[in-house]
């Protein structure tokens, strides 16, 4: 099921994009029906959760840690981007003023399902409501300049996802892929994790409780680089689909 976050006729709303249409359901988590099914052609797609946090790991590919030259950790690195940072499918990437080096990082995420806090591995695809394509923008040189990663991280539109929520996938092995202006710049497959999906879900609930539509980000394969404005970018996961945004001035 491809569970979207829509915009028709001024209202906004979830539904299960089928095909040609959108049929409305009641939440994010309910997925009763809830009135007439409405043309894709009409509606606009949003982000497709409303987070109250977005929880990042970093370095997780053993393939991106090699690129780095950077030893693997031995619990994952996380580090939280604010709900003012997400950005919908198609929107502006804002290039900000006081940064000259703005990258992409294709990433899976995961979008919570259910409270979850002090979940095991084994039960945390209980708590997952399902996945998404993300990109975690970030302002490479401002993070080198800092020594931590907030303001890097944290600017408006730097957290693009969507365009659906797809509850059908195993993301054990699933290809994860950056294109910029149509030519591949990250390819990998969640194989090369370090830490599993599952082994993320769990950790982390045991530092903060998770709620349903909060979003984490699973680390990015090797490849990252700057954008520049006038640029396109796409971030294609199998079993998903594809995330395009460009790339503009405030």
């Amino acid at each position: 099921m491809r569970l979207v976050r829509y915009s028709y006729r001024d209202k906004d709303g979830y539904g299960i994009y089928e095909g040609d249409f959108v049929q409305p359901v009641e939440g994010l988590v309910r997925h009763k029906a809830a009135g007439r099914k409405v043309e894709v052609i009409n509606t606009k797609f949003l982000a497709p959760s409303e987070p109250t946090k977005i929880v990042c790991a970093g370095l997780n590919y053993m393939d991106h840690a090699v690129e780095m030259n950077m030893p693997i950790p031995e619990e994952p690195v996380i580090f939280i981007k604010p709900p003012s940072s997400v950005l919908r499918p198609g929107g502006v990437i804002r290039y900000p003023v006081m940064s000259h080096q703005v990258d992409h990082e294709a990433e899976l995420a995961v979008v919570i399902g259910k409270t979850a806090k002090d979940v095991s591995p084994e039960d945390a695809p209980s708590y997952i409501l399902g996945y998404t394509c993300f990109n975690d923008v970030t302002a490479r040189d401002l993070q080198r300049k800092d020594g931590q990663w907030t303001r890097a991280k944290s600017f408006d539109t730097f957290s693009p996802f969507g365009p659906w929520i797809e509850t059908e996938l195993n993301p054990m092995d699933v290809t994860v892929e950056a294109y910029l202006n149509g030519e591949q710049r990250q390819s990998s497959s969640t194989a090369n994790m370090i830490c599993t999906v599952y082994g993320l879900v769990s950790f982390i609930s045991r530092v903060m409780t998770l709620y349903p539509g909060d979003v984490i980000a699973t680390g990015t394969p090797p490849g990252i680089g700057p954008m520049k404005v006038g640029d396109e970018v796409e971030v294609r996961i199998s079993g998903i689909g594809s995330l395009h945004n460009t790339v503009g001035r405030y």
